[in-house]
């Protein structure tokens, strides 16, 4: 178990706290073996063609808050990301209730040659002053850059001056680019912010409030939590920095996604004993009833939750049956964050579809509850068996073309945008769901099929795509291994004597 420090500024990245990697190649069931027996190594790339930015991850996290505005303390470039979460939020707002989404409140430093120089701590307590008088914001964000970790300016001690001068919190998150490979150490930061200034100590507990952390999935919860006497908070798109202050006073913690929430349902338990449900998220038949019936169990609902199951079954069994019959014989690719993307393959497996293979962006050994139980890829090894051809890889687009080439699969699910046109382009029909509850539960598996053949039914666009489509990978890399560049592999071109392992995770789970 990851002990959670809200007394420093920082998160520790993930590369030390949970020993994550992001170079691998193998199967998936050898990966979840190393994982659990300490013995996982990272596997460096001698040649990447692009990287995430944790910046951006750590935006994600408290853009969506209703009433806070976000400072980007840096290059106005680097506030660039940070413009499709304005956009999320209005788009997506409608699916949440929200009758009059607000404006997203979004500032830049604007560093420029002469602030590297002098360095730009003045500035940022300018922008802040100004966050405030424009737009009254009940707390203020501000997002580090690789410009501002540079220069090393002391962006907690102008934060804490600012907070005293305007009396609203006003909360450093550090997520530079360059302090972590793992991108998903930008959530980390982001909620460490959050739990450091805005979550209170529970003066009270509100049995019937759960805690959901999540991205900006439609409203799913309330209706079946309504079903169990139960109401949903979420965390945090669209939360407001009051119900966030609230979340220590749930009963119980819920995450859609692992990756995105380890870090805060950690927090959560050890600092204010809000129990954390562990199970991987409700994704296909054997998770979904694990997972509701675990909080069934947190929340003394546990009868309640077994007439949920039984009404879902009878509802929506039917048409799975229905659906995996008519999939039967197809197979597919999946590409993904780590969590997800193990909750994507859970989905295929359960509608009948062949899994032939997955690249997900980096992995974790283990999540900060510490618990075999979060383990989401062994879970969906156990559930649905093993994975030959699992490639652990920050989103190495490179090393995708190769494998769909060799794999062509009859579909590529893929959970980022940018990941999706390299099966268009390759006549691979390609399904994007941006909605990460849409998939849940039983009735996401029925809504999953019925997506999926529909894709597969209509495949002339990608079909005509692939005859004009100009592939930019020469024909001497598409008969390369995939993975050339990534050390240990076949005909690796690094230099002889290489490293060829770092040590074991200090965050592994004993075997």
């Amino acid at each position: 178990m990851t002990t959670v420090n809200l007394n420093s500024p920082q998160v520790e990245i993930r590369e030390h706290r949970l020993g994550s990697i992001t170079g691998y190649a193998g199967s998936a069931a050898e990966l979840a073996g190393c994982s659990r027996s300490g013995q996982l190594r990272e596997r460096n790339r001698s040649f990447s063609q692009c990287l995430g930015c944790s910046t951006s991850n750590a935006a994600c996290t408290v853009i969506l808050i209703q009433d806070a505005a976000v400072i980007s303390h840096g290059p106005v470039g680097c506030s660039g990301c940070l413009h499709e979460y304005a956009f999320t939020y209005r788009v997506n707002g409608v699916h949440r209730g929200l009758e009059h989404p607000t404006q997203r409140r979004i500032f830049s430093t604007n560093l420029e040659e002469t602030d590297t120089v002098y360095g730009g701590e003045r500035k940022l307590a300018q922008a802040i002053r100004a966050a405030h008088a424009r737009t009254g914001a009940k707390a203020i964000f501000i997002i580090t850059t690789c410009a501002s970790g540079i220069i090393g300016d002391d962006v907690e001690g102008v934060a804490d001056a600012a907070e005293a001068e305007l009396g609203v919190p006003v909360v450093a998150i550090f997520c530079e680019g360059f302090r972590s490979r793992i991108w998903t150490s930008g959530f980390d930061a982001g909620y460490h912010g959050i739990a450091r200034k805005l979550i209170h100590p529970a003066t009270r507990r509100q049995t019937d409030l759960v805690n959901v952390i999540n991205f900006w999935g439609s409203d799913i919860f309330s209706p079946l939590f309504a079903r169990l006497g139960l109401r949903p908070n979420y965390i945090t798109p669209y939360a407001t920095v009051a119900s966030l202050g609230e979340s220590s006073e749930a009963v119980a913690t819920v995450q859609i996604c692992a990756t995105l929430g380890s870090y805060l349902g950690a927090a959560l338990e050890q600092v204010h004993g809000v129990p954390e449900l562990k199970a991987p998220a409700p994704y296909g038949i054997k998770a979904t009833d694990r997972w509701w019936r675990e909080l069934g169990r947190l929340t003394g609902k546990e009868a309640e939750v077994e007439t949920l199951l039984q009404e879902e079954r009878a509802a929506h069994l039917p048409r799975i049956r229905e659906l995996k019959a008519l999939l039967a014989g197809k197979s597919a690719y999946v590409t993904a964050g780590a969590a997800h993307g193990h909750a994507l393959i859970a989905v295929l497996a359960e509608l009948g579809l062949k899994v032939r293979g997955a690249a997900v962006f980096h992995h974790d050994p283990v999540y900060d509850s510490g618990s075999a139980e979060s383990d989401s890829l062994q879970a969906v090894v156990q559930d649905h068996g093993d994975i030959p051809r699992y490639n652990v890889c920050n989103k190495q687009e490179f090393e995708l073309v190769n494998v769909l080439m060799r794999e062509r699969p009859d579909l590529l699910l893929a959970r980022h945008g940018g990941m999706t046109l390299w099966g268009a382009k390759l006549g691979i029909p390609s399904l994007l769901i941006g909605d990460e509850h849409f998939g849940m539960g039983y009735q996401g598996l029925v809504a999953y099929g019925e997506r999926i053949l529909e894709a597969l039914e209509n495949d002339e666009f990608v079909t005509n795509l692939a005859r004009h489509a100009v592939n930019p990978y020469t024909d001497w890399w598409l008969k390369q291994d995939p993975y050339l560049f990534l050390e240990g592999a076949a005909g690796d071109p690094r230099e002889p004597g290489a490293a060829t392992a770092s040590p074991s995770p200090k965050g592994a789970l004993p075997s």
